[in-house]
């Protein structure tokens, strides 16, 4: 008999449901938030009704109950810094993304959502492979400035779920594959995956790497220092330069690659320049990567929405292909990596964890 799992997977302006019968989706819908709707609550937290509605008027449609679910896989929050893996959703866990130490985000609502769930009835409520995933080796770990660690804040879910592919369409396992994984979306992050563990990747909420649609990426320290002591800027604008109004919007006034692409194809010679830079600085960092994992490299693997761009992918290529061969997964299935990682507790491949983690970050995958 199949395993049913509900996932549930808020965004920002939307709220994501589906429903899985093992690995095949049955039905999915997303719920559009506008502006208006989500401006009329003063904390994040304060959404938690209303989107918890929104996921039991989706069950009620189909005629499920709770109680007719194997499990409820949910999008991992802004939680501790954990080791990869598939987390029951607990007290301890809610507490923390209630009062987030990493910050407010709207992912953070999907186990609350989940332990509401789970109250109801027996069933559990998991997250899988969240944003703040921590396998950092003490090297990647250690910057030039004492007391300044780098942070591994990147695309876990995606990257884990495509790594898993790619090495089995290798013939390998996970844990048997070293491999390079990029992932390209409004930010960018690359990772070292060295058997099963991602020992290396940029920070890419708010910090480092190649630039991307939507972050500065790494900057020039003293240009950087400079900005911030001008007077023209807060802090919360800086971090907004850095994040959110950086890369290709701040060289071009979008974050649509699709659209400077259009560009590009109109004779835009500046839009050219800028795309191809970011194509630059992409491959710079996959060669870092290269080096982490000392040149044993079984495979590139690129991942995410902009991975449809043939343009960036070209530009991509013919400067890392010498590396290792290239494998390309066009865009990202979030639902589906939250129920695969689920699977595999129900069916007995993995144990789940518990939140939060004993081991020190860096633990095991």
């Amino acid at each position: 008999m199949a395993f049913r799992i509900l996932v549930v997977n808020p965004g920002s302006t939307s709220t994501k449901v589906s429903v899985f019968e093992d690995r095949v989706p049955v039905v999915t819908e997303t719920v559009s938030h506008d502006t208006e709707t989500i401006a009329q609550f003063a904390s994040l937290m304060d959404q938690l009704p209303m989107r918890l509605a929104i996921v039991k008027e989706f069950l009620t449609r189909h005629s499920l109950a709770v109680s007719d679910l194997a499990a409820i896989a949910c999008r991992g929050g802004l939680l501790r810094p954990l080791p990869s893996g598939t987390y029951r959703v607990d007290e301890a866990m809610v507490s923390d993304l209630q009062e987030p130490a990493m910050g407010a985000h709207a992912s953070n609502l999907a186990a609350c959502i989940g332990f509401e769930l789970s109250k109801e009835s027996s069933v559990p409520a998991f997250i899988v492979d969240p944003v703040v995933v921590d396998e950092l080796s003490p090297l990647a770990r250690l910057s030039g400035l004492k007391g300044i660690d780098r942070v591994s804040i990147f695309h876990a879910l995606n990257q884990k779920a495509v790594a898993r592919q790619a090495a089995l369409d290798l013939g390998k396992s996970y844990e048997e594959a070293n491999l390079i994984v990029v992932h390209l979306g409004g930010g960018i992050s690359i990772g070292a995956h060295r058997l099963g563990r991602v020992i290396d990747v940029n920070n890419a909420l708010n910090g480092d790497g190649p630039f991307a649609p939507e972050r500065a990426g790494s900057l020039p320290a003293v240009g950087l220092v400079k900005l911030c002591f001008s007077g023209t800027y807060s802090q919360p604008e800086v971090m907004k330069l850095l994040g959110g109004k950086g890369g290709l919007v701040s060289h071009l006034g979008t974050n649509d690659a699709r659209a400077v692409e259009k560009m590009i194809e109109d004779g835009d010679e500046h839009a050219r320049l800028v795309y191809t830079a970011m194509a630059y600085t992409i491959a710079k960092t996959i060669g870092e990567m290269a080096t982490v994992l000392m040149g044993d490299v079984d495979a590139i693997v690129v991942t995410g929405g902009i991975a449809r761009s043939a343009f960036l992918i070209d530009e991509i290529t013919r400067r890392v292909q010498f590396i290792a061969p290239i494998k390309v997964y066009p865009g990202e299935d979030e639902m589906k990596a939250l129920a695969l990682g689920v699977l595999r507790v129900l069916d007995g491949s993995v144990p789940a964890d518990h939140y939060p983690p004993e081991q020190a970050p860096g633990g095991r995958s």
